[in-house]
């Protein structure tokens, strides 16, 4: 009986970042990318270095993270530009309701908020935040928004939310994540 291959295998992922206290989620989602066969590079905002350091992505990817348009070296040969044409498919895990309207609405004013305008890849949010943050309107509308311009949306899970409330706005666990990405 042959093997059956990865179901990403020799895709190139890219893994946007949010800052939210799901980021900590994000380095499984890495894993199980890899085990799927994808070769996965990280980016990450400010705010969600302050839930997981980069060097937790590195080690966990193999890769360099990216955490800033501002690297002298990589801005050099336009980075950010080679990342987003390097990318096969970008993942934005967890997706904050910050950065879903940004991304709505044209906004580039981090990496990977570039990245993502910066790209043809297809576009897969995994939404996480408080369940009245993702059921206000303006994030529905961005949603929708976005849905319509093509993105893929994954998630968000209803249950218990890091601050002791429940409701519909965990992000969608790894595995499921990865099962949702086309092959």
């Amino acid at each position: 009986m042959a093997a059956v291959p990865p179901p990403l295998r020799g895709q190139h992922i890219l893994l946007c970042v949010c800052g939210g206290i799901a980021a900590y989620k994000a380095a499984e989602l890495v894993r199980r990318l890899r085990d799927a066969g994808a070769e996965v590079q990280v980016a990450m905002t400010d705010s969600a270095q302050r839930f997981v350091a980069a060097a937790t992505f590195q080690a966990v990817s193999g890769a360099a993270v990216r955490t800033t348009l501002w690297d002298a070296g990589a801005e050099a040969a336009m980075g950010h530009i080679e990342l987003a044409r390097w990318a096969d498919r970008i993942v934005v895990a967890p997706a904050t309701a910050n950065t879903l309207a940004k991304l709505a609405h044209g906004f580039a004013d981090n990496l990977v908020t570039t990245l993502c305008l910066a790209t043809t890849a297809p576009l897969s949010l995994c939404p996480a935040m408080n369940h009245r943050m993702w059921l206000h309107p303006a994030t529905q509308a961005n949603i929708a928004l976005l849905r319509e311009r093509g993105a893929q949306v994954i998630g968000p899970d209803d249950g218990p939310l890091a601050e002791g409330e429940s409701g519909p706005g965990r992000l969608a666990e790894p595995a499921a994540i990865v099962a949702a990405l086309p092959a």
